[in-house]
């Protein structure tokens, strides 16, 4: 029970990884605020987690959307009494789109779901987490926030600008007892394909040319596990780190 009396908000906890985190927190002893932005999903997971004995409230929200960031966070301090972890999962793709072909209708959607949204929830946690000493958040990014080609330009430039953002918020409030960490996820069986229409053919042929050297795909269980060491005491000094998690991939 390593998140014993934790209170947790997941966004995108509807399905894949978000799904796995919420549910693993839940068995641990965490009381989860499962957000999402498709109700039907909500409702499952929160209903799954009961079931099983666990403690959860739904929260249908769109990270893009202030109110509902808002609405998040106030209800993890309202059904549960304060916030002790953070996990920013929920994201899109962008449709492998390069940098000649991006528009910037493409360019501010994807940033503000995959970066403005993680902002505004960390900016919303942080007095409840600075009041009460201590906290942890865990934001989701992507082996595309580390290297250079496994996605479109907005999508790479989202996650790797979550990559100094974690880096500037670990530091930068280290000393109040709070902790900001990244897990970086190889190919991970998701619907986050659902994002994606009508690809781009010049930015999937040349994403594509390093998908020979992938030894697999992962699990949502796969990247839960690491998160919830991150969220947990045991990772007590760990800080600022960001853990690749894919089976090898960029060790290429």
């Amino acid at each position: 029970m390593r998140l014993e009396g934790k209170a947790a908000v997941v966004t995108g906890a509807g399905s894949g990884i978000g799904e796995a985190i919420a549910k693993l927190f839940a068995k641990e002893g965490a009381k989860v605020v499962v957000s999402d932005i498709v109700p039907e999903r909500v409702d499952r997971v929160v209903k799954e987690i009961i079931e099983a004995g666990g403690t959860a409230v739904g929260v249908v929200a769109n990270v893009a959307a202030e109110e509902d960031v808002q609405k998040m966070i106030d209800t993890a301090v309202e059904r549960f009494g304060t916030l002790d972890v953070l996990v920013n999962n929920a994201g899109i793709m962008d449709n492998f789109v390069p940098a000649h072909e991006l528009t910037d209708e493409l360019w501010e959607r994807v940033l503000t779901v995959n970066l403005t949204g993680p902002m505004r929830t960390i900016r919303k946690a942080l007095p409840i987490m600075m009041e009460k000493g201590g906290g942890s958040i865990v934001n989701v990014a992507s082996v595309a926030g580390v290297g250079g080609s496994r996605a479109g330009a907005a999508y790479t430039a989202s996650k790797h600008a979550m990559v100094g953002l974690s880096k500037n918020v670990a530091y930068q409030y280290a000393l109040k007892g709070i902790r900001c960490n990244v897990v970086a996820p190889g190919g991970v069986e998701t619907n986050i394909g659902e994002t994606i229409q009508s690809p781009s053919q010049f930015g999937y042929e040349r994403m594509m040319l390093g998908t020979h050297s992938n030894p697999r795909s992962g699990q949502p269980m796969e990247i839960a596990n690491v998160v919830l060491f991150l969220a947990s005491d045991e990772a007590s000094f760990v800080n600022g780190a960001v853990v690749v998690a894919d089976a090898g991939w960029s060790a290429y």
